[in-house]
């Protein structure tokens, strides 16, 4: 806290040191009190005499929120209840149900629940709509409905849901969950351990070093570090899962800013665990931000392979800062780099095209640069895995299957039809395959791919346009080619989609441990990691040791 004798002296300090500062910044003093200025006045004019009743709370949200939207999609404004679930996110630990859940019309969608925590207690299934909480009926609450959820440890939340198109109840008793960095970790085979990381809470390092250890202790002699989908989290902690594997002392990232205060090198400041035992990483397109700074600095480093396909391409650094009545804004605020330099930043989003859409780096734009022994690494587009394999790529009808539900919503379908599976290992065969093309076309299921969207907006202007009619048979013949076309592109990614309905079955009947068993000795990625490992020779060419 600063003194009083202290602001006597700063504040003429600060003053007389405007002085010698440009006009350009004086001008931006200028236009920003100026702006606050007029949004202060038209906001008052605006809740006073507006015809209907105003709620000032929730229009100050949507105009800050709109106002952010036009940075990046890191800056975000929290109101009170948004602080409460970041604070949730970083900590890894709160009070409620024990499930992830998801918003659709007046209905609360269970898409997992975790073994043992109370959603799961309460007989609650993966695809179950909740239409009621308490007293509330969704229909009427339009707020955020987790925060019904919200209570003191054995709080008693009886709740009405739809599963398979009956109404049940459940009776939910909320209990502390904890969110773990570390889901799980095991044997591949005799030598070689196993680590999923899913994110960076302020435990993720602490997981990671006692996993390591236990594997050690296991006889494990090589590790697979598991960071596919794994979606970022606390910088700090990222430092301090490469010191597991690297010397004390050594420069993991670096952070550059327009402000000097946020300019700052980040080195490993313990001594490590293990910085000789062989060490593979997995990424995907969905590992980001602290997940590209472990596999990019110990990718620089030359001390871990790197498996999979392109990272997301997050090189931007946020941090909170507390505003009044318990709200925050998460703000980006610098760049970070790996040891050797590069910014793996892959959007910019200083520069849109003309749909509001930031740009993407393109690959002839990449800079190169040089590890630690001389191997190239380029920056611009995420982390690019030094064994790049083409089928852990997720193709765009793919990733429509994932974002609109089509694969979900069938194996909740499939899960009722098949009740007695338990821990078997399900067997999906071409004959599965059909009768879920079939099940997407009873459902009418729509990809929204971006032709599909393109054209179903054509029919709506002309709808509005009176015009529907004279061009109907032409739009029929274009959306008939387009459901053939998505249909072919079902066909051609048939063993990608199977794969992803194997994985949601088995979450079904086993919960996320069973999955991670199952790919032990059946994921592709995981075979690859292994066969490297296995191969002394072809694993140190790589790395150039």
């Amino acid at each position: 806290m600063t003194s009083p004798f202290k602001k006597k002296y700063i504040i003429p300090i600060v003053a007389s040191a405007f002085l010698f500062i440009g006009v350009s910044f004086k001008d931006d003093f200028f236009e920003i009190a100026k702006q606050i200025e007029i949004f202060t006045t038209l906001f008052k004019e605006l809740n006073k005499n507006y015809v209907d009743e105003t709620n000032p709370g929730d229009l100050m949200d949507k105009a800050i929120k709109g106002m952010l939207a036009s940075l990046d999609p890191y800056t975000v404004y929290y109101n009170e209840q948004d602080v409460v679930k970041f604070k949730i996110n970083n900590t890894g630990e709160y009070t409620g149900i024990g499930a992830t859940i998801t918003r659709k019309d007046d209905k609360l969608i269970i898409k997992e629940p975790y073994k043992n925590f109370p959603a799961d207690k309460a007989g609650l299934k993966a695809g179950d709509e909740i239409i009621q909480i308490g007293d509330v009926l969704l229909s009427d609450f339009k707020d955020d409905a987790s925060q019904l959820f919200r209570g003191a440890k054995n709080t008693k939340i009886d709740v009405k849901f739809i599963r398979q198109g009956k109404t049940n109840t459940a009776q939910i008793i909320l209990d502390e969950v904890a969110i773990k960095s570390v889901p799980f970790f095991g044997k591949i085979d005799e030598k070689t351990g196993y680590i999923v990381l899913s994110h960076f809470n302020n435990k993720a390092s602490l997981e990671t070093k006692e996993a390591l250890e236990q594997l050690k202790r296991e006889g494990a002699e090589r590790i697979v570090l598991d960071l596919r989908g794994n979606p970022g989290g606390l910088l700090n902690e990222a430092v301090t899962i490469c010191n597991l594997f690297v010397p004390k002392n050594e420069t993991i990232v670096t952070t550059k800013s327009k402000i000097e205060k946020h300019n700052n090198t980040y080195k490993t400041s313990r001594e490590p665990i293990d910085t000789e035992i062989p060490l593979v990483i997995l990424v995907n397109g969905r590992s980001a931000s602290a997940s590209e700074i472990v596999s990019g600095a110990l990718q620089d480093l030359d001390r871990a392979v790197i498996i999979g396909s392109r990272s997301f391409g997050k090189g931007l650094v946020q941090r909170p800062v507390e505003l009044t009545y318990g709200t925050q804004l998460k703000v980006t605020i610098s760049r970070y780099y790996t040891p050797s330099g590069r910014c793996i930043q892959a959007l910019d989003y200083a520069h849109k095209d003309k749909n509001g859409v930031a740009t993407k780096t393109e690959a002839k734009n990449y800079n190169a640069f040089k590890t630690r022994k001389g191997r190239t690494v380029y920056d611009g587009g995420g982390i690019q895995p030094d064994i790049e394999l083409e089928e852990t790529k997720t193709s765009p009808i793919t990733e429509a299957l994932l974002k609109n539900d089509g694969i979900f919503n069938y194996v909740t379908t499939y899960y009722y039809k098949n009740p007695n599976l338990g821990n078997q290992i399900p067997t999906f065969s071409d004959a599965d395959f059909q009768d879920f093309k079939h099940y997407l076309k009873a459902q009418k299921f729509s990809f929204d791919t971006e032709t599909e969207l393109a054209l179903k907006n054509t029919l709506a202007v002309a709808k509005k346009e009176k015009i529907d009619e004279s061009i109907n048979t032409e739009y029929q013949q274009l959306f008939t080619s387009l459901q053939k076309s998505e249909d072919n592109l079902l066909d051609k990614n048939k063993q990608e989609i199977k794969n992803l309905i194997v994985d949601e079955i088995i979450k079904r009947y086993q919960y996320q441990e069973g999955l991670y068993q199952y790919y032990l000795q059946n994921n592709s990625e995981i075979k690859k990691a292994v066969s490297v490992l296995n191969n002394n020779s072809e694993y140190k060419s790589i790395l150039k040791m």
